[in-house]
């Protein structure tokens, strides 16, 4: 599976963007599908993810303010950025992993595939 994360720009505290990533391989929806992000001089940090039967979890700072969805025909995830806050700026990453959906356990080391980042910069 090899994934690419695209639509980071920037926008001003408050505003609202949307992230993908876009899979190639076969069988992508039935992946876990994570976003996470990493600010400078910080360690990469899970966001969001959603799985094959779109359950979904987040990180506590962005409920309410993030959704990630999945688009299957597409072989796509998409992460709806609202309210953005300039302690969101960071570059952010999709993960994806064929184990077992376990919210309470999404961390960086579980993902099994990566993309390069897309970065997103929140002015104040």
């Amino acid at each position: 599976v090899q994934l690419q994360a695209s639509g980071g720009g920037s926008v001003q505290a408050g505003g609202s963007l949307r992230i993908s990533c876009t899979a190639s391989g076969r069988h992508f929806s039935n992946y876990l599908t994570g976003w996470f992000r990493q600010a400078p001089g910080k360690e990469r940090e899970f966001v969001a993810a959603i799985n094959s039967k779109r359950a979904t979890v987040y990180v506590d700072s962005v409920k309410g303010r993030f959704t990630v969805s999945r688009d299957n025909a597409e072989n796509t995830v998409h992460l709806q950025m609202n309210s953005l806050k300039p302690e969101d700026t960071a570059v952010y990453y999709c993960a994806a992993d064929y184990g077992p959906w376990d919210p309470l356990d999404i961390g960086v080391s579980g993902m099994e595939y990566w993309g390069k980042g897309t970065l997103v910069t929140v002015s104040s």
